[in-house]
């Protein structure tokens, strides 16, 4: 009985030594913000930097806002401080659909986010880079679409 539970006990460890070196390993690589978010800085104020984003968002007719989120006020609701940051959720979906279609894994990413943050004084703008969820989502063949939707992000963006 001792052989049987020793052998047994050799066959599990052998087991799980092959099952943990046929696992892939990957290294803790910290994310680069600037490589995978595009971050600007807006030289107006937070609530007109997020008014005047939100309104070129509700009247590109291409665009479709879907909900906003004042993180800031939820905080403050449950008696919590943070700075001053909200979030606009919005897409296209002549745009969007295709992408989809290459990478279903993109709907992770749509629709679109921007995120105005004030912090240290400065009021912040930020958005994932295209060129990042063309990486992150392995898309192929959809530079065009890629294009148009930085350009389309820059331009809601820029502030002056």
């Amino acid at each position: 009985m001792k052989t049987i539970k020793r052998n047994s006990i050799g066959v599990l460890i052998i087991f799980f030594a092959i099952l943990l070196s046929s696992c892939q390993t990957t290294e803790n690589k910290p994310i680069n913000m600037k490589e995978t978010l595009t971050i600007k800085v807006s030289p107006l104020e937070f609530e007109e930097t997020f008014k005047t984003i939100k309104g070129r968002i509700e009247n590109n007719p291409n665009l479709k806002l879907l909900f906003e989120l004042d993180h800031s006020a939820n905080a403050e609701k449950k008696g919590l401080a943070l700075r001053p940051t909200k979030l606009l959720v919005f897409g296209n979906p002549n745009l969007g659909t295709p992408l989809m279609n290459v990478s279903p894994t993109l709907a992770i990413d749509l629709p679109q986010k921007i995120i105005i943050y004030k912090e240290e004084g400065k009021v912040y703008v930020a958005y994932n880079n295209p060129s990042y969820l063309k990486e992150r989502h392995a898309i192929e063949g959809k530079d065009e679409l890629l294009n148009k939707v930085s350009g389309a992000l820059d331009k809601i963006t820029t502030l002056e």
